[in-house]
Parts: structure tokens; C-alpha cells; sequence
């Protein structure tokens, strides 16, 4: 049986699974048993292990008549998340079930059980969402419902924006290493920036961190795990002055849990060596009028998962056969002066990341103002070894020295009237400056010495926006916003230096867009556990320039702006309230110049990374998430996500074909493929979900035991891959169980990830003379247990 036959085997198991899942939930037994249990006495909610001052805390956070300056999706509220202290009911989000979208809500109980620490995690537990590593390295690119951008320089925006306490972070580097004393977090897909923030194609991940407390309460947690992996989290909140002034500091440390080993030194690598510290201070001067100031600080220097070589295309140099947890890797002495680095220095990142932001709102009565003020920086230095052999054909170290200042204001009415508006205004500006040096002295006779290419970036934006929400009679509400984005771009002073060769000066360059955009939409409660939507919506991402390894002038014209006409069509519906929950969606996108990283052949170089527009393609898809409660003690979580996409209109460099030439005639020529009709580069089927079964006993204790799992197929990783050129499918299971008292400070969890111990991969890409594949960690056993007061 071949791969492909096998892909599609598990692909149709999987989905057979997850229809089982789905229709056994709503058997007739079970709906009998669920109406029983729901009218049984013992039916109202049970809570998690928490302080008295948290209690305290969300009873005055409820009473407080001040609406705070929260994101226009409320993701998870609670107390702590490092020991779970939120009330847990049996479903949540409950106001989130009458918006009109297709938004994934996870809670923070949700991210610690499923062991969500880090941006490349959250594909587990949200349908039709890819997170990968840039040719891993500690950066990441992000795909939602197949609208992303593999950008390795990040020097452009990405198409999904990643929010942290309603700032948008423009560079996806900046929002690396904050995933810790999380409140919750939401998901939203499609084309977002009409009530909030920056405009964009895919949508957006926003995130929410825990806020200060008006009484003191701590808490610490402790994570080990296999391959010597530790996590520390820790967080004190309290009161300065009454319930006037209050703070909160929370940090994490991760260190250890390398797990790939050199086979010729025996050293071992992707070893995390991390520290972050955040700090809030909020004062309520009166009643009505809330200011936070906060400030974060994240120091990375974790080294990266080596590369796993594939295709070698310089036969010259033999490549080793390893097996799935051996790397190897080099480093030349002159490379390490040239940089200044040590010359013991090993594929790692040395970043440093801060920030801090100032939020204000007052409420007036018939509309809240509020004010968002961010500053954001980012000092980036990594070496990575991107060929994974002893030969120094591949090998890159980057700086980047980047920074962000951004201004939003937002007047927003009164909420559950029969006209709801939001009106604002977003304002972003980037500055950055770039190095890369490349080691090619063994790629001989074609190069064969060390490379510099550095440049330097502006950008600002500017948008508008306003949002409309009217009821009708018959619980109709009509839908719309707009918004108007103008972007203007620089790419400045770019020069290569090939040392002991040549020095190549580039001319400078721009990009810029000024665009409307706007959606329209109809909402219908049909009944108070049931509501339906339709919209349409135009959205457009700015276009950019490709800053890598420049060599000719042509690498540097602009690529355009991207826009995408999108329509959904969905459902929220509580089938047996706080029992079963199903919420489901349907989507088609028309997409325009879609912004992807191809190829340009230099002949006598080879190819290089250049970004293009396709010039239209279309992607459809469905997407479902439903939580159970088929029976007493059982809770039962899915996700499931579908789409296909299609080029319609586009030409260009195929690589497998150039590369394949290359290895029979030794020659750099372009070859070019009309790819309409082919198949997008999305995984069609992701799965991923979890079941948990919780019980009482010895009257004071709780015990949770559960499973969770997370199903990617196959991936194309460039235009009509096959083979090598594609991502193999792949299915990770993990496990937990969990005890705590009903009435105590602590929690205790031993689990288990790639419980199945599955050898897989992540993402892929090309680097000179090899095309790799970065490989996902193997089975990781660990135990936490946690403390709060």
C-alpha cells in the first residue's frame, strides 16, 4: 500500500470518527439520559479548587459597574490559569453563542490541560488553524482557513494578526514568548479590523492575559517533563490603595527538553532556555474611568530543532542517513568572527523581546471611550543550520533590530440596545533593520564564500473604521461595517557584500495601499438556544517586499496587496442547554493576488525566495466544534475543520522541476507551470478534540482523567507537491490525569504528549543546496503540580 493510499485510509477513519463522535452524542438513549440528568437535583455546577480571595475578587470584578477596555471578542475570563481557579461549568462563552461568527473561545483550563505553551501549539485545540516554524527557527507564520503568509525575513504583515490584550502585533516575531498567566483566548477566521485594530484577510488570534486583583492571592506551578524540560510559572496580584490601585506580576522560566543528539559529538540540541516577566497596574480614579498601565519583558535564548535534510541536490557532498531523533549541524570559526559570536555557539536564538502599553477608558452613559497605546520591540539574533549536515553549504545568522508604535481610539455605545455602533481609528508605525549572513564556502564551485545581505524598513498605517448592529422585529439584527486602511511601505538601502568577491548595491523601494472594506450581514435568533447567520465581507492585507539573500535588482519588486470577498453561513445552537453544544460554519472565499513566497532562479546562483501574487484562487470549507455531556462525570470536546482550495489564475517557477534538472545537468534555469486547477498548500482535514472524565471521591478530593488528540492530513509545502514536496499526514495523542481537593490550594497532574510516540513533521522548505523538513517532538512524559492562596 502506498503513503498516498494510506493518507487517505486514516483521513476517512478520522472522519468516521468524528462522525461517530457526533452522532452517538445525539442518540435517542443518550438524549434521554442527558433530559434526566438535567433535571436532576445534583445538576447545578461544580467548582474547581480555588482561593478565597479569587472568590472574592470575581464577585466585586461582577459587581463593578465600569465596563473595562476588553477586545470587541471576549475571550476567557478567571482568576488564575497556572492552577485553574475559574468556576467550571459545563459549557461556556454562553453570550458568545449570539455573535455572528465563527470564533474558536478556549479557555485557560483548556490551554494547561492540553499543554498549550507556545504559539506552534494552538493548531490542537482550533479547527482549520496552521502555526509553523520559520525553517525552525523561534519565528512563526500563520494560516487560518488557508489564508497565510511564509514569510522567513519578517519584514512583512502577517495575514492573521495575533492580539494580547487588544494590541496588535504587526510582526509575528514580537508576539513570541507572552503565552503564559493566560485568561483565555479566542480564534476568529475570515476578514476581520472592522470594529477594532488593523484590518486583515485570515482574521486573528487575541489573547488575554489575567488582570490585577483588588485582593491578594498568589500562586506557583512547577512542570517536569522528559529530556530534563522544565517550566516555572508564578504570579502575585493585590491591592495598592483599596480598590483604587491595584497590581499584578506574573513570570515564567522554560528550560531543557532538547531531544534531537549529534551522533559525531553526542551534544544535544533544542534545549529551551527562556525567562519572561509581566506587569500590570490598573487605577480607578472614579467610578466610571479605568487606567492600566502594563509591561512585559521575554529574554529567549532556547536553541532551535535542527533541520532533517531530504533532498540533496550537491551529490559532491554525501548527506549521513540519521534516524528521526539524530541531528547534525556546523558552525565555521569564520562565520563566528565575522558575527561575533562564540565560536562553540550551536543552532539557537539569542532575543529579546519588550514592551508596554497604556489603556484608558471612561464610560459617559451613552458610549464608552477608550484609548490603546502600545510600544513594542524586538532584538532578534539566531543562527540556524539550515541544511542539517557538517558541510557549510546552509548555515544563516540574522539580526533584527525592529520596533512598533501603535494608537487606537474607540467609542463604543451602550451594549443590548436596539442600535449597537462602534466607531475608531488605528495607527501603526515599524521601524526595522535587518542583517543576514550565509556561510557558503562548501558550496563549491557555485559559491563557496561568506555573504551579508542587510537593509533597513518603514512602514506606517493608518485606518477607520465603524460597526453597526440594528435589532429588528422577529429577532432579525442587520450587520455592517466599513473601513477604510491606508499602508505606505519602504525597503531602504539593501546591499549584499560577498566577501573577497563583490559588494552589490540595491535601489531602494516601496509599496503602498489605500483600500475600503467592509462586511454585511443578517443575524437570526430563532430561539434562545438557537441562532443562524449570513455575511459577506471584503477584507485586504498590505503587500510588501521579499528583503533575503538579494543578488539581483528583480528580487526586490513589490508584491501587491491581497483581498479576499468572503461569504459564511453558520449556526450556534445549545441542543440540550449546558449538555450539548454544536456551532457550525460554512465559508466560500474569492481571493485576489493571494501573497505567497515562490521562487526566482538566478542562473549561475540557483534559486532564491521571492514573494509573489497568485492572481486568483479560491478556497471553501466547512468547520464544526461541538462540547458534550453525553453522561454524568463524561465531557467530550471536538473539533473539526475541512476546506479545499484551488488556483485559478497563476504561472510560475516550479521548484521540484528545477531543482530535478539541476541534479541531471548541474544548471540554475527557470521552468515555468501554469498551476490552474491545482490544489491549494493547505492540510484538507484537521481534527482535534479531547474527552474527560471527572469524579469525586473520598468526599474531598476530584480526579480527571482524559485524553486529547489532534489530526493533520497531508500538506502540499510549494504548488502541486508531491512526494517530498508534501508534509505527510499524521495523528498525536496525548493523556492526563489530574487530582486536586474540592476545598485547597493545589493541584497535582502526571500526562503524557505523543503518547503514541508518532514520527512526523512540521513544516519543510528549501535552502540551497537541500530541501528539509523540520521534525515534531517525540513522546513527552512530565508531571506538574501547582499552588495558590
Amino acid at each position: 500500500m502506498t503513503d498516498s493510499q494510506k493518507q487517505k485510509r486514516l483521513t476517512k477513519k478520522c472522519i468516521k470518527a468524528s462522525m461517530f463522535l457526533l452522532l452517538a452524542s445525539v442518540s435517542a438513549p443518550a438524549f434521554s439520559s442527558l433530559a434526566e440528568a438535567a433535571s436532576s437535583p445534583d445538576a447545578p455546577d461544580r467548582a474547581l479548587p480555588h482561593s478565597r480571595a479569587a472568590v472574592k475578587t470575581a464577585k466585586k470584578q461582577q459587581a463593578a459597574p465600569l465596563r473595562s477596555a476588553t477586545h470587541h471578542k471576549p475571550v476567557a475570563g478567571g482568576a488564575e490559569t497556572l492552577t485553574v481557579t475559574t468556576a467550571r461549568r459545563r459549557l461556556h462563552f454562553n453570550s458568545a453563542q449570539h455573535e455572528a461568527d465563527a470564533t474558536t473561545h478556549i479557555t485557560s483550563e483548556t490551554l494547561t490541560r492540553q499543554g498549550v505553551v507556545s504559539l506552534l501549539d494552538l493548531p490542537r485545540v482550533a479547527p482549520n488553524l496552521t502555526v509553523q516554524s520559520v525553517n525552525g527557527t523561534g519565528s512563526t507564520n500563520f494560516f487560518l482557513r488557508g489564508i497565510g503568509l511564509n514569510d522567513y525575513t519578517q519584514n512583512n504583515m502577517s495575514s492573521v494578526l495575533v492580539y494580547y490584550d487588544d494590541v496588535a502585533y504587526p510582526l509575528a516575531r514580537m508576539a513570541a514568548g507572552l503565552m503564559f498567566d493566560i485568561a483565555g483566548a479566542a480564534v476568529e477566521p475570515g476578514p476581520v479590523g472592522f470594529s477594532h485594530g488593523q484590518t486583515d484577510t485570515g482574521g486573528e488570534i487575541a489573547f488575554r492575559t489575567s488582570d490585577p486583583t483588588d485582593d491578594w492571592h498568589g500562586g506557583v506551578s512547577q512542570d517536569i517533563a522528559s529530556y530534563a524540560r522544565s517550566r516555572t510559572n508564578l504570579f502575585v496580584s493585590g491591592p495598592i490603595i483599596s480598590d483604587k490601585l491595584s497590581f499584578r506580576i506574573a513570570g515564567q522560566t522554560m528550560q531543557g527538553g532538547g531531544w534531537q543528539t549529534n551522533p559525531s559529538t553526542g551534544a544535544h540540541l533544542g534545549d529551551a532556555n527562556l525567562g519572561a516577566l509581566r506587569a500590570k497596574l490598573r487605577w480607578r480614579p472614579e467610578e466610571h474611568t479605568e487606567i492600566m498601565l502594563s509591561g512585559h519583558w521575554v529574554q529567549d535564548n532556547s536553541q532551535v530543532v535542527a533541520a532533517k535534510p531530504v533532498i540533496n541536490f550537491l551529490p559532491s557532498r554525501g548527506y549521513p542517513t540519521l534516524s528521526y531523533q539524530q541531528a547534525q549541524w556546523d558552525y565555521n570559526a569564520r562565520l563566528a568572527k565575522l558575527i561575533g559570536r562564540s565560536t562553540s555557539l550551536s543552532p539557537s536564538a539569542h532575543n529579546t523581546m519588550w514592551g508596554a502599553d497604556l489603556k484608558m477608558s471612561h464610560d459617559f452613559g451613552f458610549a464608552a471611550l477608550k484609548s490603546i497605546s502600545a510600544f513594542e520591540t524586538e532584538r532578534v539574533g539566531e543562527y540556524t543550520d539550515q541544511d542539517g549536515t557538517l558541510w557549510a553549504t546552509g548555515d544563516n545568522y540574522r539580526n533584527i533590530v525592529a520596533n512598533s508604535f501603535s494608537q487606537e481610539l474607540r467609542l463604543e455605545s451602550r451594549k443590548k440596545q436596539p442600535l449597537e455602533w462602534v466607531v475608531g481609528a488605528y495607527y501603526d508605525r515599524v521601524r526595522m533593520t535587518q542583517q543576514s549572513f550565509f556561510d557558503f564556502t562548501d558550496y563549491v564551485p557555485t559559491r563557496g564564500y561568506l555573504q551579508e545581505t542587510s537593509f533597513g524598513q518603514n512602514e506606517q498605517t493608518f485606518s477607520q473604521f465603524v460597526h453597526l448592529s440594528y435589532k429588528l422585529p422577529y429577532r432579525v439584527t442587520l450587520i455592517g461595517g466599513l473601513t477604510h486602511e491606508a499602508d505606505d511601505r519602504q525597503l531602504l538601502n539593501l546591499r549584499t557584500v560577498q566577501f573577497g568577491r563583490r559588494s552589490l548595491q540595491f535601489q531602494s523601494t516601496g509599496s503602498n495601499m489605500n483600500q475600503f472594506a467592509g462586511t454585511l450581514g443578517v443575524q437570526f435568533q430563532a430561539t434562545k438556544d438557537l441562532m443562524t447567520y449570513f455575511k459577506v465581507s471584503r477584507s485586504m492585507k498590505p503587500g510588501g517586499m521579499t528583503a533575503n539573500n538579494t543578488v539581483v535588482q528583480g528580487q526586490l519588486d513589490p508584491f501587491k496587496p491581497e483581498t479576499v470577498l468572503a461569504y459564511e453561513l453558520g449556526f450556534k445552537a445549545d441542543i440540550i442547554p449546558n449538555r450539548f453544544r454544536l456551532n457550525a460554519a460554512a465559508f466560500y472565499y474569492d481571493y485576489h493576488d493571494q501573497q505567497y513566497l515562490g521562487s526566482y532562479v538566478v542562473p549561475g546562483y540557483g534559486p532564491l525566495g521571492r514573494f509573489d501574487n497568485i492572481p486568483k484562487s479560491q478556497i471553501w470549507g466547512v468547520e464544526f466544534n461541538t462540547e458534550i455531556n453525553p453522561i454524568r462525570h463524561v465531557y467530550l470536546t471536538q473539533n473539526f475543520g475541512f476546506l479545499r482550495s484551488k488556483y485559478q489564475k497563476f504561472q510560475a517557477i516550479n521548484a521540484s522541476a528545477v531543482n530535478a534538472q539541476y541534479q541531471q545537468t548541474g544548471i540554475w534555469a527557470p521552468i515555468y507551470t501554469d498551476y490552474a486547477g491545482t490544489e491549494g498548500m493547505n492540510p484538507k482535514l484537521t481534527l482535534n478534540g479531547s474527552g474527560d472524565y471527572r469524579l469525586t471521591f473520598l468526599r474531598r478530593y476530584e480526579g480527571e482523567a482524559g485524553v486529547d488528540w489532534n489530526f493533520r492530513s497531508a500538506q502540499s509545502m510549494v504548488p502541486g507537491g508531491t512526494g517530498n514536496y508534501q508534509l505527510p499526514a499524521y495523528f498525536l495523542l496525548g493523556a492526563h490525569v489530574t487530582v486536586h481537593p474540592l476545598k485547597g490550594p493545589w493541584t497535582a497532574t502526571i500526562y503524557a504528549s505523543n503518547i503514541l510516540n508518532r514520527e512526523y513533521f512540521t513544516t519543510s522548505s528549501q535552502s540551497t543546496t537541500t530541501y528539509f523538513r523540520i521534525p515534531g517532538p517525540p513522546r513527552f512524559i512530565g508531571g506538574r503540580i501547582g499552588l495558590t492562596y
